[in-house]
C-alpha cells in the first residue's frame, strides 16, 4: 500500500513539475520581453505580400525618414499604477487646434517604428502622442501586457493630454497589439475627449491569439498547454489570459470604431475581424484591403486606407 501511495504521488509531483516548466516555457516564448521572439524571423504569415508595391513603399519610406529628420519629438513620462515608468514621444503640433492622436504601436515594436502613422496624423494637423508599451522600447516592465495591461496605462496617456489641455480631442490608433489595446480601452470608462477610436489588425483576444499560434507554430492543442501558460501569467504577470479580451471591451464600448484589416492577414486571421466588429454595439465602419498581410493595410493601399481612416474620424472630430 505504501509503495501505490509513493508511486501515486511521485506521478503527481511530476505532472506539477511538467505543468510548471510547459507554461513557464510558454510564457518566456510569449511575453518576457527579455526573450528573443525567433518565432517572428522568417515567418511566412509575416512575409511580405506581393500586393506591396515597392515604388509606393519606397517613397512613402523617404517621406518618413524627411519627417524624422525634420520633427524631433519630446520624451514624456507616466507613472504606471505598477509603479513602471513609461515613456512616449511626443509631436506638438501648433496648428493642432486641439486634436490629438495616441498612436500604439505593435508586438515588440516600439514608438520609433510608427512614423508612418505619426506623420499622417501630424500632417493632418495632429498633436501626436506615441508611447512605448510596458516591456517595448524605453518604457519599463519585465512583461508584454498584450493590451490587457496597457489598457490601464492608455488611461494615464489619455488624462496627461486632457491635463495638458482640457479641450482636447483625441483619436486612438493602434495597429496589431496596438489595436487590441485600444480595442480593450475602449471598454473602459473613457473621458468624452475621447471621440473615436481607429484600430488596425488587432486580435480578438489573447487567448484566441496565442491558441492559434500555438498550433500553428507547434500543432500543440490548447489544453493543457495555454492552461499551464495562464496559470504561469498569472503568478509571473499577474493577469489572466482569459480576461484580456477585446471582444468583450468592444461590446462594453460607446466611442465611435474604425476596424481594418488585411485580408490575407494569416497572422492574426482575417476572420477576427468580424468578431470584433460584430461586437461592437456602436457607430462603426470597417475597412478591408485586399491582398494585404498583417500590418499591410497602410502599405497596400495607403489612398483607400488613409481616405477612409480620414473620413470615419472626420465624422468626430472637425
Amino acid at each position: 500500500m505504501k509503495k501505490r501511495y509513493f508511486i501515486l504521488i511521485t506521478i503527481i509531483l511530476i505532472l506539477v513539475i511538467s505543468y510548471g516548466l510547459v507554461g513557464n516555457y510558454f510564457y518566456n516564448f510569449a511575453l518576457n520581453p527579455n526573450e528573443e521572439k525567433d518565432f517572428l524571423q522568417d515567418n511566412p504569415h509575416l512575409a511580405e505580400s506581393e500586393a506591396v508595391s515597392a515604388s509606393v513603399t519606397e517613397k512613402n519610406d523617404l517621406l518618413d525618414a524627411e519627417f524624422s529628420e525634420i520633427y524631433l519629438p519630446e520624451k514624456k513620462s507616466i507613472t504606471s499604477s505598477d509603479n513602471l515608468t513609461l515613456i512616449a514621444d511626443v509631436y506638438e503640433n501648433e496648428s493642432s487646434e486641439q486634436k490629438w492622436a495616441i498612436i500604439a504601436h505593435g508586438y515588440t515594436s516600439n514608438k520609433t517604428q510608427m512614423t508612418r502613422w505619426i506623420r499622417n496624423f501630424y500632417e493632418q494637423g495632429y498633436s501626436v502622442l506615441a508611447p512605448d508599451l510596458r516591456g517595448h522600447g524605453e518604457s519599463e516592465g519585465d512583461y508584454i501586457g498584450m493590451g490587457w495591461d496597457d489598457r490601464k496605462d492608455m488611461l494615464l496617456w489619455i488624462d496627461s493630454i486632457i491635463e495638458k489641455d482640457s479641450d482636447a480631442e483625441i483619436v486612438l490608433f493602434g495597429i496589431s497589439m496596438g489595436g487590441a489595446t485600444v480595442m480593450m480601452t475602449s471598454g473602459e470608462i473613457l473621458p468624452p475627449n475621447v471621440k473615436v477610436i481607429v484600430e488596425d489588425c488587432g486580435y480578438t483576444s489573447v487567448m484566441d491569439v496565442f491558441t492559434y499560434q500555438l498550433d500553428d507554430l507547434f500543432n500543440l492543442p490548447k489544453f493543457p498547454v495555454m492552461n499551464a501558460a495562464n496559470t504561469v501569467t498569472k503568478i509571473r504577470a499577474g493577469y489572466d489570459l482569459n480576461e484580456a479580451s477585446a471582444i468583450n471591451q468592444v461590446a462594453k464600448s460607446t466611442t465611435p470604431m474604425l476596424f481594418i484589416h488585411g485580408e490575407a492577414d494569416s497572422f492574426v486571421p482575417f476572420e477576427m475581424l468580424d468578431e470584433v466588429y460584430h461586437a461592437a454595439e456602436v457607430e462603426k465602419d470597417r475597412l478591408i484591403i485586399p491582398g494585404a498581410g498583417h500590418g499591410e493595410a497602410e502599405k497596400v493601399n495607403p489612398e483607400l486606407y488613409w481616405s477612409k481612416v480620414w473620413s470615419f474620424v472626420g465624422n468626430y472630430i472637425n
